[in-house]
């Protein structure tokens, strides 16, 4: 029998069938476009669980892709196992005419599309891949002298000066849904088919009002209130477009704009630096990091006695998802009061982020411990009582997840601060081979 001619877009991290790069260039340069969707099992098995918010995010959202492509008169193919196996598949089913994905930045990433651009280059099929995650990518914003940026204040200044506005208009992919490869719907298989179920996921909303935006710059360090766009999620998994929102940013709040542009920042660091495990200042892959199980178990727990903290984390536990300022606050505990090893915090994070991306995870970790580029300086240690009298001053956010504060069940602070503030300076100290420890003026949310 003869096999049907087509080509694929292959989706992964752009989930949307509007304004998508790669998904528009298959449309109106190929046609007879068949989506397709690969569960990579080598992902997959690493997760240690069967109940993953991410994978469950990704199903559903699949199943909505697949409403609007079956009204186009079309189907998605949704597929799991190692993604050579899945195209070998492919190859033995389809007359495939050409390949079209977006790009990604992860290590991993990188190398399985580089496997399977020579699996099918040598098939005679071209496999072409495009920007769509971000404005900027790689190495597109450089310093004068051609290599990358390490401080976030200097590659965003390049960032405005390299924009035209052209790069924020949309690619109207959807606009030419006509060009679908016209099949009956194909099966969607059932997240218990690869070993997962179903979880207790809060999707959060694609709409975000232009109010919030405009006043983003006063509420977004106040966790109880409804101040940040919660758009995360879906720019990791690309159920929204960037270029949508840096149109909105740009139209509505500089300050919206800057933490996008952070995003791209720590992206292009992950790209030049392709090695997260180790500290990017290499000097503080010298500190002692205590092996603190207890204290771990704690802050995991979310009962470490301090309040702030304790609400970020259970946030954390509860719905994947916790608040931007309550991250930072969070992370500078356990690094600094508890003094484990930032590792350890990302890790238990990338296990439960719903908005997990290797490049800002990372980043703002090695941020919060200071061993990162840009990053705040090892002195500064945030005083988790002061942040949460100026962001939470009503404890509306530490009452909705630490019911039991102000009650003899509420936990007794595994630490002291001023205590475990000067051990940290100190043994950051001892760890980076300094002996008078630089400029250690603080304000007063550090002190």
């Amino acid at each position: 029998m003869k096999k049907p001619r087509i080509s694929i877009h292959w989706f992964r991290r752009d989930l949307r069938l509007q304004d998508n790069h790669g998904f528009f260039r298959a449309l109106t340069e190929h046609g007879d476009v068949l989506p397709l969707f690969i569960f990579d099992s080598n992902i997959l098995d690493k997760l240690g669980t069967t109940h993953d918010r991410r994978v469950d995010f990704i199903h559903r959202t699949l199943h909505g892709l697949q409403g609007q492509l079956v009204t186009a008169g079309s189907s998605l193919r949704v597929e799991h196992g190692d993604p050579i196996a899945v195209w070998k598949r492919l190859l033995d089913t389809y007359d495939i005419s050409a390949v079209t994905t977006n790009h990604d930045h992860e290590q991993y990433a990188n190398e399985r599309d580089s496997q399977v651009a020579a699996l099918l280059t040598a098939k005679g099929i071209p496999f072409r891949s495009f920007k769509d995650i971000s404005i900027f990518e790689r190495g597109e914003i450089l310093k004068d002298d051609g290599k990358p940026y390490t401080v976030y204040t200097p590659y965003s200044r390049k960032w405005h000066a390299h924009f035209k506005p052209e790069m924020e208009e949309p690619f109207p992919s959807e606009a030419h849904l006509h060009r679908l490869w016209k099949t009956a719907p194909l099966p969607l298989p059932s997240l218990a088919s690869f070993g997962f179920e179903r979880t207790d996921l809060e999707v959060p909303s694609l709409h975000v009002p232009d109010k919030l935006l405009k006043h983003y710059g006063e509420t977004r360090n106040l966790p109880a209130l409804e101040g940040t766009s919660k758009m995360s999620t879906h720019l990791r998994f690309g159920t929204v477009s960037v270029r949508e929102l840096v149109r909105r940013g740009r139209k509505l709040n500089a300050t919206y704009l800057n933490e996008l542009i952070w995003r791209e920042f720590f992206m292009q660091i992950l790209w030049h630096f392709p090695h997260p495990e180790r500290a990017f200042k290499p000097a503080y892959d010298n500190i002692p990091w205590k092996a603190d199980e207890t204290g771990f178990q704690a802050w995991c727990a979310g009962r470490t006695g301090y309040p702030l903290v304790d609400a970020g984390m259970r946030e954390l536990n509860a719905t994947g998802l916790m608040h931007n300022r309550v991250r930072m606050v969070v992370a500078s505990f356990l690094t600094k009061h508890l003094l484990i090893d930032w590792r350890w915090g990302e890790a238990y994070f990338a296990q439960q982020l719903l908005d997990f991306e290797l490049s800002s995870n990372n980043g703002g970790w090695q941020w919060a411990s200071g061993s990162g580029c840009d990053a705040a300086p090892y002195f500064r240690v945030f005083n988790p009582k002061l942040q949460q009298e100026r962001f939470d001053p009503q404890l509306n956010y530490v009452k909705k997840w630490v019911q039991e504060y102000g009650s003899a069940n509420y936990a007794t602070p595994i630490v002291v601060h001023e205590v475990a503030r000067n051990r940290a300076i100190e043994t950051y100290k001892l760890g980076l081979g300094e002996k008078g420890g630089g400029n250690e003026r603080q304000t007063k949310l550090f002190a």
